[in-house]
């Protein structure tokens, strides 16, 4: 099926692939949410509960639903947060596969999401694009974007379903073939961002959180706070400034895993507006001509 040319009336639509919940609200969120105000339909799918998440938030421990059932507080996390972007959402269903920690890495669960074979894991997914019919495609690039299993996983799955949901010939009970017309990956770590920030705020006077970040730019930690510098460079910028309060608000939805007072909140809505009031992906293919730089992820599709 061609899916070049979007009748005016036909609404746009965008598929973001994440790994866990609190993944949509951290990386693309006042994207999302900026298209959300503009018309366009977004649906995130999550592809594990993400039940192996620790608290991460200090005021949350001894929290008694999450200690008994982590799984079930992130899926009210989730919804709350999806609420708040006006996305929908579509659970892929596979088991959180955990970060490996120590020396050596610990092996991975059995039967969790990293150590799927693809053909199942894209399965779901697959189902999904050809079920809500996205003209774009938003996953993360070959390092997950930070080097967690699931992330990895993730891009994975993503890259599958788009190769292959407008291919009637593979997945062939997954529904009719839709193609997809642009796959981006979601740049959240941008290195020219965190500059830009930090040497913003030292301008300003104002202590930069990012000042660590930059000096061990190339060691990429196992909490992916130093993430290895993207294979691709952002031919696309989002100017969604306005939604950076939305986007806050949708963090602080994900109570166990997000510190009200913790480095995601440490520059101003403001301040990030008037130095980098963009989210920033790269293309990585399109069906449709395009033309760089851009400043829509719909562009060419209309």
């Amino acid at each position: 099926m061609n899916n070049n040319e979007i009748p005016a009336t036909e609404p746009l639509r965008l598929l973001a692939v994440h790994a866990h919940p609190d993944d949509e609200a951290s990386k693309g969120a006042a994207m999302m949410a900026s298209y959300v105000a503009s018309g366009a339909e977004v649906m995130v799918a999550t592809c594990t509960g993400g039940e192996r998440g620790g608290i991460q938030n200090p005021s949350m421990v001894g929290d008694a639903h999450s200690g008994r059932d982590m799984a079930g507080a992130r899926r009210l996390e989730m919804a709350r947060a999806a609420k708040i972007l006006g996305i929908r959402h579509q659970w892929l269903g596979f088991a959180d596969s955990g970060l490996p920690e120590g020396t050596p890495l610990p092996a991975l669960p059995a039967h969790c999401f990293a150590l799927t074979p693809l053909e199942i894991a894209a399965a779901p997914l697959v189902r999904l694009v050809r079920r809500f019919k996205p003209h774009v495609i938003v996953a993360y690039d070959e390092n997950g974007g930070y080097p967690h299993p699931d992330h990895i996983m993730a891009h994975k799955v993503a890259v599958e379903a788009f190769k292959a949901a407008g291919n009637p010939e593979l997945y062939p009970d997954t529904g009719p073939a839709w193609e997809p017309a642009k796959l981006y990956y979601d740049l959240a770590f941008n290195p020219h961002r965190f500059r830009a920030l930090h040497y913003a705020l030292e301008e300003a006077g104002l202590a930069s959180p990012y000042a660590q970040r930059i000096a061990a730019w190339l060691e990429a930690d196992t909490e992916g706070h130093t993430p290895p510098a993207s294979k691709h460079s952002a031919t696309t910028q989002i100017d969604c400034g306005d939604y950076f309060e939305t986007r806050n608000d949708a963090l602080r939805a994900h109570a166990t895993q997000v510190d009200p007072d913790g480095f995601f909140f440490s520059v101003s809505p403001q301040m990030q507006r008037k130095v980098w009031p963009w989210e920033d992906y790269a293309l990585i293919e399109s069906r449709v001509p395009a033309a760089m730089p851009e400043h829509d992820l719909f562009a060419g599709l209309r």
